[in-house]
C-alpha cells in the first residue's frame, strides 16, 4: 500500500509539481486519506492521495479481491483567489473514502454528492467525475493489479445534477461545453438547461 501511494505521488509532482499544502483525514474503520494542493499560476489544483491504496469492490462480490479492481484517485481545479476553496479538502477526503465507506465504485460519468456547499458559499454540493487521462497519465502498477486512473472532478450546482441524472452526463459535459462554461470558476452559476 505504501508502495503504491509513493508512485501516485510521484506522478502528481510530476505532473503539478511540489505540493504547497496537504492534510489529511481519517473515517473511523478507513486509512488515511491526504488532500495535495497544488498552486499553478491563477489555478489551484487539489488531489487526493489514498484512494488508490485498495482497489475499489463491487458491494456486491462476496469476497473483495484485494489486488485486482480499478484503482483511482480524485483531481479538482478551481481558479485562485475567487473562494475560500481551501475549505474543499474536507469534502475532498469524503468522496475518496467512499469506496472504503459504502462500496462505491467511482467511474466516469458518475455523479458524487457530500450533501453541503465543498465550501464556504460555494453553489456546488457534488462534482461530475470526468474522464481520466487528461491532466495526469494513468499509473501502470505491475500485474495483476489495475493502473491507477487520476479522475477530474467538475462541479455541478443542484440544477445541473438533477438535470444530469435525467440526460446523462456526456449530455451535461456537451451543455457545457457548448454554453462556454468555465468549470474551474468557483462562484459560476448553473448552465442554462431549457
Amino acid at each position: 500500500m505504501a508502495e503504491i501511494l509513493a508512485l501516485v505521488e510521484a506522478r502528481l509532482r510530476t505532473a503539478f509539481g511540489e505540493p504547497d499544502a496537504r492534510a489529511a483525514v481519517t473515517f473511523l474503520g478507513t486509512d488515511r486519506i491526504e488532500v495535495l494542493r497544488f498552486a499553478e499560476g491563477d489555478l489551484v489544483r487539489y488531489a487526493t492521495l489514498g484512494m488508490s491504496a485498495h482497489p475499489m469492490t463491487d458491494p456486491t462480490a462476496v469476497v473483495a479481491d484485494p489486488v485486482r479492481g480499478p484503482r483511482a484517485e480524485l483531481v479538482l481545479t478551481v481558479r485562485a483567489g475567487l473562494a475560500a476553496t481551501d475549505k474543499l479538502l474536507r469534502p475532498l477526503a469524503v468522496l475518496a473514502a467512499s469506496p472504503q465507506v459504502e462500496g462505491l465504485i467511482v467511474a466516469p460519468g458518475a455523479s458524487l454528492d457530500v450533501g453541503e456547499p465543498l465550501w464556504d458559499g460555494a453553489p456546488f454540493s457534488s462534482v461530475l467525475v470526468a474522464e481520466p487521462g487528461g491532466l495526469v497519465e494513468d499509473l501502470e502498477l505491475d500485474e495483476p493489479m489495475d493502473p491507477v486512473h487520476f479522475l477530474p472532478l467538475l462541479p455541478m450546482t443542484a440544477n445541473e445534477a438533477a438535470w444530469k441524472r435525467v440526460h446523462g452526463a456526456a449530455a451535461l459535459q456537451e451543455r457545457w461545453l457548448a454554453r462556454g462554461t468555465d468549470l474551474r470558476d468557483p462562484g459560476r452559476s448553473a448552465v442554462a438547461l431549457d
